[in-house]
């Protein structure tokens, strides 16, 4: 027994080091964008507020309408639901638009829940696919197109821009102004992703609402600030038509890469390379609350991991090999920073594996059975270090979160890290398991997140 906590004990302070190291690499690399924001906040005082208000926007414009692009397979819990909010809360927009709804020949039950909303509103266009499901989202976006442009060749104009939504989210009244104002001015827009805790999912469901609070109101914006290419999130975005009709001539007319299982990340950094300038727009709308998407996130630990995983496959592997390292340093840096995800959920896991060592050798230390040796000096330095970066890392996100949420989730946000790393570590095996199987030949697939709710949220409230 003796012989076996002795090598335990050596294989822990080699652990230990190999993640306080990489801990500190990436601890740093979130300190350099924690200070771009600071700066970028600091140099905005002084020029512009960081979030306008809707009203102080100028007049909007009088092009063509918005095409709002809604893929749907296996959608019948919700898709009534969110087409009715759209409806109730455009009412009073003075843009015109058309949403486009695409469904499956065998998917009836979706269908069912649709046409009892198009029949009475003019603004739906129900577009049946001419296969059955499911494919992928992408190819559910590109049949969405061609209806488009079938319907533009028809009525003798074009759309202004395409904005992208899923079946789940509740949009706010004050979207389609702010897209109408900025599409123009930028090449595609980005509201904030705002996610809605489900009340039996604390803490699988409401980790969501802690990582989209930091990374769309810093890391987006440091992104931007940078002029590095900006992802799309699928939802909540709008992108000027004529841009998506040159990406859709460079691609047989399909705009939407149905290879690739996170199109719209891809389609962002697209833009981003044939210059295209992409915005995420932060704006404070007529009823005070932030202008964006609210949709609620997966609630089970195996929903959120089957979920992430596909974001990580997409992102960090097949990103890596679609996409590779193209642009400036600040694009190289947050693709850098998009997917070292992968390294870090290996880096947290083995750590997590030296401190229970640690914790095991210790029990047996106190017991008298064994004598644990001390740490070599530089672990116990490194360990400081992160120490007070874990604080500061800690901090800054409950400062991102009780800005939207409150200080209740902003308390939460602490322990949910947690959460995250496990819900990050599955996925990343999950993820890789995927990738090495594609590599010897098999087809990537989309794993669809299902969905039970849209958060339609009373005025008032975030």
């Amino acid at each position: 027994m003796i012989y076996a906590l002795a090598i335990l004990e050596s294989i822990q302070d080699e652990l230990l080091l190999f993640g306080a190291f990489w801990f500190l690499v990436g601890a740093l690399d979130d300190l350099c964008i924690d200070a771009a924001w600071v700066g970028i906040r600091v140099f905005r005082h002084f020029r512009t507020p960081q979030m306008l208000e809707v009203p102080d926007q100028p007049a909007p414009g009088q092009d063509g309408p918005m095409a709002i692009f809604v893929p749907v397979w296996a959608e019948s819990a919700v898709i009534g639901t969110m087409l009715q909010n759209c409806l109730d809360s455009w009412k009073d927009s003075p843009c015109r638009y058309d949403i486009y709804v695409g469904h499956y020949p065998n998917d009836p039950a979706s269908f069912a829940n649709i046409m009892p909303i198009a029949s009475h509103a003019p603004h739906i266009r129900p577009v049946m696919l001419d296969h059955d499901g499911p494919t992928t989202k992408a190819d559910s976006l590109n049949g969405l197109w061609a209806a488009l442009v079938n319907d533009e060749i028809t009525r003798g104009y074009k759309a202004k821009a395409i904005i992208l939504h899923d079946a789940e989210d509740a949009v706010h009244p004050d979207e389609m102004a702010i897209f109408d104002r900025l599409i123009g001015k930028y090449e595609a827009v980005q509201l904030p992703v705002i996610p809605i805790r489900t009340r039996k999912s604390r803490w699988v469901s409401g980790h969501y609402c802690d990582e989209f609070a930091e990374s769309h109101a810093k890391t987006m914006v440091v992104r931007e600030a940078l002029g590095a290419a900006l992802p799309l999130a699928g939802v909540g975005c709008a992108i000027e038509r004529g841009t998506l009709g040159r990406i859709a001539a460079q691609n047989g007319g399909k705009p939407f890469d149905e290879s690739s299982l996170t199109e719209d990340y891809e389609l962002g950094l697209r833009i981003g390379a044939q210059g295209g300038r992409t915005t995420m727009a932060r704006q404070i709308g007529h009823d005070g609350r932030l202008v964006g998407t609210r949709s609620c996130f997966p609630e089970t630990l195996s929903a959120s991991v089957r979920q992430k995983s596909r974001w990580l496959t997409g992102i960090a592997f097949a990103g890596w090999d679609r996409l590779g390292w193209n642009g400036g340093f600040a694009q190289k840096w947050m693709l850098l920073h998009d997917r070292r995800s992968i390294f870090a959920a290996l880096v947290i896991f083995l750590a997590y594996f030296g401190i229970a060592s640690f914790l095991f050798g210790q029990f047996f230390n106190i017991q008298g059975a064994f004598a644990s040796r001390q740490m070599p000096p530089v672990l116990n330095y490194l360990l400081l270090v992160n120490s007070l970066f874990l604080f500061w890392r800690l901090g800054v996100r409950a400062a991102f979160v009780g800005s939207i949420y409150g200080p209740v989730e902003a308390l939460l946000s602490i322990p949910r890290v947690v959460v995250g790393n496990l819900i990050a570590i599955l996925s990343a095996r999950r993820a890789f398991a995927t990738y090495l199987r594609h590599c010897f030949g098999a087809p990537l697939r989309w794993d669809k997140t299902d969905h039970v709710i849209v958060p339609v949220i009373p005025r008032g409230t975030y």
